[in-house]
Order: structure tokens, then C-alpha cells, then sequence
């Protein structure tokens, strides 16, 4: 911004000598830390100040005398308050300023003086006789550590941001003196950076608002750097804020294109009620943003010059604009026929004029604007499913069977993608589950505990857990409905049984059915089965540890505890209550040797055990991950096929 002011200034001072953009000039050299003859270092070396010359009216009696006065308001037509000086000590520790110019005699005087926190010191004044050395120096020396080190030290890239700041001189029609920076190897002419980034023409207009004349630039910019689209407001011939407008506007991402290739748009406002209304500082106007009471009829609002002015904005752009809309939707299409099948009976549901997002967009931005379309559709149903039933209760039997169809086909969609989601929730589980039980690159393998979150979350108890955090499905389909389900939950802690015991079940389910059995005329039993499951790491392969025990151990102390339903419904006959144990365990020789001891068959496939273990009166299986994993996918297979996602 110090370098910014020291530029603008040399601009203004070159308009107050009446030079046209063809006779003036301006110079910036930039002054880096000296590095000897020797190059050790390949990196550009720091800025530590800034040398600026133009060839501009210098410092005159008058301009001298409004340097010397504070907020002075000697050329407030363009803009000036008199304390943008003041930025350049907020980042250099001194200016020195050197100037040549002619007096009101039309002598010519040289004026050499420094600025610092102390004030104006070292003040002299001369008359000399070179009609060639018209000019004035600006010296930024000192740069400040915490500001130097902040900044670029690349030439292309402080050339960049002084021709973005000073875009508006360039398309103005006065247009720009001509101003080059440079370093001791390299020069750059902020025309040649003016003529490469912006297109061949811009385009200029003038709109009403309240009877007031705003004055628009349309640029469209060629821009090698990272670039918004933006808003400029502009105050007595400067360039005041930048308001980024992205996605403001429908299509209005990233680059725009045209027959000329891609751009960033850029729109600058001016007006004489701008001018009247900037800050001091030039950071700002003192424009509401809103107005809402009796002066909204004659005052004019930040928000209503923004929307008169994105109005032009968009029929300027129209073309850009609907080629970026088509190509967001290409994108949608896309990722809807690739990665989400789910959201495609929802598509004809949404509206075209929210139907917009960017091409460029991630997986996940995409997703996530699916999901909030769909969440706006399942409100809306609920809406008219209200607006149906006021239509029949009021007898009006035309508008009730035209909504009633519109509904059920809406309801239909949803309920469709619901299902779609599902299925899709299901194949990316197996998938991931299928690659956390595989060995890493060190031979190791996952401790249990993640295959236990992935199955459902651990230290969770049914009441706690979401119905979409259930996946144990994968062990069973009959899992995912019970009465009371406690994920690594200390027997005690569980409200089915009043066993005393600090052991920890991996999982455990009580099931509730719906028919009881009627034992007399006046009283029932209620049916119910435990479910029991333990989980070994991957590939794990200790004899001491026996899980089938475990499972069966656990079964018979939730069992001797009285057990009860979740609401406290006490199950006589608890010790004869079915079991069931699963132990989920890849088949290592110590799990075979356990399974035997138990005279547990093995399956048809041999990748698992089963059996009825008489003693506790429960029926267990061993599950080995591979089939795990391949039964679960044979059960969904129809599903994920129809889909069209077994491929993926």
C-alpha cells in the first residue's frame, strides 16, 4: 500500500502538469540488499526500499505547503485527504524525497527534504537551470523486517499487484502515464503486463439508480495469477475497494470464456455520489448497506448499488455465463452417473435456476450440494403433503387429485434415492473394510478396534447410537434390529441385566420379538434371543487368547443376571434365552485348534466353523474375514448390480 500511494501520487502529479499519458512517466526501481560479486544465493535477494521517479508538477509551494498540513484537503477533487504519506511510515523508516519543478515565476527549483516519525527534517531549497531535469524522487528506505519479510521479493509479482491496484488509470479513458518497474536485471512496463491481460476491448456504460449516474467498466482480464471476480468501487479517480462477486452471479466460477479465451471479470463503478461518500482513509464509504426507514426513497444503498450493477454485470456476461452454467451441469451429470446413481431420480425435482454449480468443483462440493438439494426436496414434500390434505378437506376434488399425483411422484423419487443411497452406503463399507484388513506395508495389521468402529461405534450403547452407524448388517441382517445393543460396554453398565460384572463384551444384542408367547389367558412372554460378538485382530494368532470362550462366558453372565428388556420388562426364564455367539477372526491355527476343542464343524467352503454348544445352550459361529466380506457382497450383489456399481 506505501508503494501503492507513492505510484498514484506520481499519477495525480502528472495530470497537474497537464502531461497526456504519451509525455509522462513514471519510474519504480526496486532497491534490494546488496550481495557482493559473489552469488551464493539463486533466490531474489530482500527489498528494502522502493525508488520512484516521475516527471509530474513535484513539489511546488502549494503541494509542499499541503505535504506539510495533516488531512489537508488541497486536492480532495481527486481524491486525496492528505494521510496516505502517512502509510509509507507505517512500513519504511524514512523518505526521502527529491524534486525538480517550476514556481509559480516559472523559475525552476529543486527541493530536497526527509519525512520520518520526527516530522519534515533537512529541508532545502534551490534555483537551478536544467529545463531537462524536471522530475521528482521518492525514496521508501528503510523497509521494516515484519512488513519485508511479508512481502515478494519477485519483480513479475510486485509489477502484478502495482498494475491489479492500478488497473483502473489503464481502462479509464484518460488512461496511464507510463510507468515501468525495474531492478538491476530485469524491467517490466505495466502497459505490455495491460495489453497481455486484458482482452482487446472493455466495455463502458452508464446506469441510473435513484437519479443518480453510475458509471461502469466492464474488463475482462487475462490473467496468468490466481484471480476474483470482482466489484471495484472507484472514488475521485481512485480505485477505493474490491468486493469479490463469485458466485453472485448464476455461472459466475472460476474462469469465464469466451471466443477469445479465459478471463476474470472485472467491473469498475464511479460516480460522482461515490465521490462524495468516501472515507478519509479511501478504505471505504459512508454508504449504509441497507436502508429500511423513511430515507430509503431518496438515499441509495450499498446493497441496491451492488444489484443494480450485477444486473449489467450479467448481460454483459450472459454468453461466459451460460457456458459455465452448461458445463456445471455436465459436471453434476457426471458425477451423478459415476459416483452418486443415488441422486438421479431427484434431478428432475430441482429447480434450473438453483441448478448451478462450478465445473471446477470437487467430489465432495458436489455432494454436499446434492445432499442440500435433497434436503430441500424432502421439505418441500412435506409441504404439499400437508397442502393435499387441506385440498381434500375443503372439497376442492380438481386441485386435490392434480397435487395428489404431483406428490406421489415426488414422494416416489425420494423414497427411490433413499434406497439408492443406501445401497451405495453399503458397497463403499465393504469396500473400505475389504482394504483396512489387509496387511500394510510393514506386514502388519490393524488391531481389532478398527474393525470394531467400522462394524459399529465402540463405548456406545443402542440409545446413543445412529441408525446409519449401524453396519452389522455385514455379520447378519437380523442385527440391525434390536430392543438393546451395547458396543464395548461393561456387563454392569447394561440396563438388560443386573449381573455385577466389569467384563467387556465386544458387542451385545438383545432382540425383542413381536409375538410373544401367550402362556395363559392373562399373561404373555415376551420372545427374545442374545446375540454376542467378538472381534480378533486380522491374522491374529494366539492360543492364549480363546474368543469363543469369551463369547459364550459373556452369554452366560448377562444370563444369570435376570435379564430384562430395555424398558425393564422383566423375561422370565432368562438362562434358556437363545444365544447366539459370532467370533469374527481370520482362521489362524490357534482359532482352528479352539474351534475343534469345541466341536465346531467346518463350512462347505472352509472358510469358517459353526456348531450348537449344548452346555450354554447356544449356537456359534466363526467367521473368517475373507468370508466376511464375500458373504456380505453375495447378499448385495443384486443390489449393487442394478446400480451398476459392482464394477466400481
Amino acid at each position: 500500500m506505501p508503494l501503492f500511494e507513492a505510484v498514484v501520487n506520481s499519477i495525480h502529479s502528472t495530470e497537474e502538469a497537464e502531461l497526456t499519458p504519451e509525455k509522462s512517466f513514471i519510474n519504480i526501481e526496486i532497491l534490494h540488499i546488496k550481495q557482493g560479486n559473489l552469488k551464493f544465493h539463486s533466490d531474489t535477494p530482500e527489498i528494502i526500499g522502493f525508488k520512484i521517479t516521475d516527471n509530474g508538477i513535484g513539489f511546488n509551494d502549494k503541494n509542499m505547503k499541503s505535504f506539510e498540513t495533516l488531512d489537508s484537503d488541497y486536492k480532495i477533487d481527486k481524491g486525496c485527504r492528505g494521510i496516505g504519506r502517512l502509510l509509507w511510515l507505517k512500513a519504511f523508516s524514512n523518505v526521502r524525497i527529491n524534486s525538480i519543478y517550476y514556481d509559480n515565476s516559472g523559475e525552476i527549483k529543486a527541493r530536497e527534504f526527509e519525512f520520518n516519525k520526527h516530522g519534515i527534517n533537512n529541508l532545502s531549497s534551490d534555483t537551478i537551470n536544467d529545463k531537462n531535469k524536471i522530475e521528482t524522487i521518492v525514496y521508501l528506505e528503510g523497509f521494516l523486517k515484519e512488513y519485508r519479510d511479508a512481502v515478494s521479493k519477485s519483480i513479475k509479482s510486485v509489477a502484478n499487484s502495482l498494475f491489479e491496484h492500478c488497473l483502473w488509470y489503464f481502462i479509464r479513458e484518460k488512461g496511464a502515464p507510463k510507468i515501468t518497474i525495474f531492478n538491476e536485471s530485469e524491467s517490466i512496463d505495466l502497459l505490455d503486463i495491460y495489453k497481455e491481460n486484458l482482452h482487446s476491448h472493455v466495455f463502458s456504460e452508464t446506469i441510473k439508480i435513484k437519479g443518480k449516474d453510475f458509471k461502469l467498466i466492464h474488463a475482462k482480464i487475462r490473467s496468468k495469477a490466481k484471480r476474483q471476480h470482482v466489484l471495484a468501487y472507484c472514488a475521485s479517480n481512485r480505485l477505493v475497494t474490491e468486493e469479490k462477486i463469485t458466485g453472485k452471479l448464476p455461472g459466475l466460477f472460476g474462469t469465464l470464456q469466451d471466443k477469445k479465451g479465459a478471463f476474470v471479470y472485472a467491473c469498475y463503478l464511479s460516480s460522482i455520489y461515490l465521490d462524495e461518500r468516501v472515507y478519509s482513509e479511501r478504505t471505504g464509504f459512508d454508504i449504509s448497506e441497507t436502508i429500511e426507514n423513511m430515507f430509503s426513497k431518496t438515499e441509495i444503498s450499498l446493497c441496491e448499488i451492488r444489484e443494480k450493477t450485477l444486473v449489467s454485470s450479467q448481460k454483459y456476461l450472459c454468453e461466459s455465463l451460460d457456458n459455465n452454467i452448461s458445463k456445471g451441469r455436465d459436471r453434476i451429470d457426471q458425477f451423478i452417473s459415476d459416483k452418486a446413481p443415488h441422486y438421479q431420480s431427484i434431478i428432475s425435482h430441482i429447480e434450473n435456476k438453483s441448478f448451478i454449480v462450478d465445473p471446477s468443483a470437487t467430489d465432495k462440493k458436489i455432494e454436499l450440494f446434492l445432499h442440500q438439494k435433497k434436503i430441500e426436496i424432502e421439505r418441500k414434500l412435506l409441504e404439499d403433503g400437508h397442502q393435499v390434505i387441506d385440498s381434500y378437506e375443503n372439497n376442492n376434488l380438481v386441485d386435490y387429485q392434480e397435487r395428489l399425483k404431483n406428490y406421489l411422484q415426488m414422494a416416489a423419487d425420494i423414497k427411490q434415492a433413499n434406497l439408492v443411497n443406501y445401497v451405495v452406503h453399503r458397497k463403499i463399507v465393504l469396500d473400505i473394510l475389504e482394504k483396512v484388513i489387509q496387511a500394510e506395508k510393514a506386514g502388519k495389521y490393524v488391531k481389532e478396534s478398527l474393525v470394531h468402529e467400522m462394524l459399529i461405534p465402540m463405548g456406545k450403547s443402542s440409545d446413543e447410537i445412529d441408525y446409519n452407524s449401524n453396519n452389522l448388517w455385514i455379520i447378519d441382517e437380523r442385527l440391525v434390529f434390536h430392543n438393546y445393543l451395547a458396543s464395548d460396554k461393561t456387563i454392569n453398565s447394561m440396563p438388560i441385566t443386573d449381573d455385577k460384572s466389569n467384563r467387556r463384551p465386544d458387542i451385545c444384542s438383545l432382540r425383542v420379538y413381536e409375538n410373544p408367547l401367550l402362556i395363559s389367558e392373562k399373561q404373555t412372554l415376551p420372545l427374545a434371543s442374545i446375540t454376542i460378538i467378538e472381534i480378533k485382530r486380522p491374522m491374529r494368532n494366539d492360543s492364549k487368547d480363546n474368543p469363543i470362550k469369551q463369547a459364550l462366558t459373556y452369554l452366560k453372565k448377562i444370563r444369570e443376571g435376570n435379564v430384562e428388556t430395555a424398558n425393564g420388562r422383566l423375561i422370565p426364564e432368562s438362562a434358556n434365552i437363545p444365544g447366539f455367539c459370532y467370533v469374527i477372526s481370520d482362521l489362524t491355527p490357534s482359532i482352528k485348534e479352539q474351534c475343534e476343542l469345541f466341536s465346531l464343524d467346518v463350512s462347505s467352503d472352509y472358510m469358517g466353523y459353526f456348531g450348537y454348544i449344548k452346555h450354554y445352550k447356544a449356537f456359534v459361529e466363526v467367521i473368517s474375514y475373507d468370508k466376511l466380506i464375500n458373504t456380505a457382497k453375495e447378499r448385495n450383489r443384486a443390489f449393487f448390480e442394478k446400480l451398476g456399481l459392482s464394477s466400481l
